[in-house]
């Protein structure tokens, strides 16, 4: 089993929850917000401003909400939000008993959803399963969407990040990987988007200029991976895997990247990705990365 798995865990109940056979099915991910997380101060006030914004809207129909996952997982508040909201009507039973009923009824909450936030299937950050299974990442990421299409001037907590392990059985046991996410905008990163930094004024003012700059990292670059025996001559095609990336944080921090913790030759999109993302991660560790980026 992936060390890294037991590491990630300090609460026993939720490792042996998926020790169990059926808590992943084989190919099956799943990304959970890390324990060294759970008491993030900003995530924890986000679940308020949460609680309290869904409890002031469904005032007058008389609900409210304790638990973000423990009261919304069966669609219910959910239901009212939308219909209170966008004055939605849902064709579907405001109560649903049974889970066969309950998945129904998020589906249909679901779709309606994605309809009028104009999303694609690939771009939900959420899924029935994930609701229905009380999963709070998905969870809060459904709501600050939500949110923020209905309520664009709602002043939501910004830079809400979380530590995620993905999760994921394969014939050979569990394999995770690690990755820093937000749940909200990086509001010093919006702000500074507003503003063209140096290289949006190489782009737009001196085109000219910019082979000089990556002829100067490209140099930079090789001066540090070239210890390795590793030489640089594209980084938009080289650097697309991570695995130059990740030799380069580690001859600039100067620590070893052990070999089991990334793939040296990837040989799928999967594999890439896992570096990149452990690349992210080990930048946001030092300090040097306090804006999202998207890793695929």
């Amino acid at each position: 089993m992936d060390p890294d798995f037991l590491n990630a865990f300090t609460q026993p109940s939720t490792l042996d929850r998926f020790l169990t056979e059926d808590a992943i099915a084989k190919g099956e991910k799943r990304k959970l917000i890390k324990p060294t997380s759970s008491n993030n101060p900003k995530l924890e006030e986000l679940k308020l401003f949460l609680t309290e914004w869904i409890n002031r809207t469904l005032k007058e129909e008389h609900i409210v909400v304790k638990s973000l996952e423990e009261d919304l997982y069966d669609g219910l508040v959910l239901h009212h939000l939308l219909e209170n909201l966008g004055s939605l009507k849902l064709d579907v039973d405001k109560i649903a008993l049974t889970e066969k009923k309950q998945r129904q009824k998020l589906t249909v909450i679901m779709e309606a959803v994605a309809k009028c936030l104009q999303l694609e299937e690939s771009q939900l950050k959420w899924s029935v399963e994930s609701i229905l299974a009380k999963d709070l990442l998905s969870t809060l990421h459904l709501l600050v969407a939500i949110a923020k299409h209905f309520e664009p001037n709602l002043a939501l907590p910004p830079n809400v990040q979380v530590e995620t392990i993905t999760i994921e059985t394969t014939s050979r046991g569990l394999k995770t990987s690690n990755a820093v996410e937000y749940i909200t905008e990086n509001k010093e990163n919006i702000e500074a988007q507003s503003k063209d930094d140096a290289f949006d004024e190489l782009f737009s003012c001196a085109p000219d200029k910019l082979d000089a700059v990556k002829k100067a990292l490209l140099q930079f670059v090789n001066q540090h991976v070239g210890k390795l025996g590793i030489n640089v001559e594209n980084i938009k095609s080289q650097f697309s895997d991570g695995v130059i990336l990740l030799l380069l944080i580690g001859q600039l921090e100067g620590y070893f990247l052990n070999l089991r913790n990334f793939f040296l030759t990837p040989a799928s999109t999967t594999e890439m990705l896992h570096n990149v993302n452990l690349a992210l991660e080990l930048l946001a560790e030092g300090g040097l990365l306090n804006f999202p980026v998207n890793s695929e």
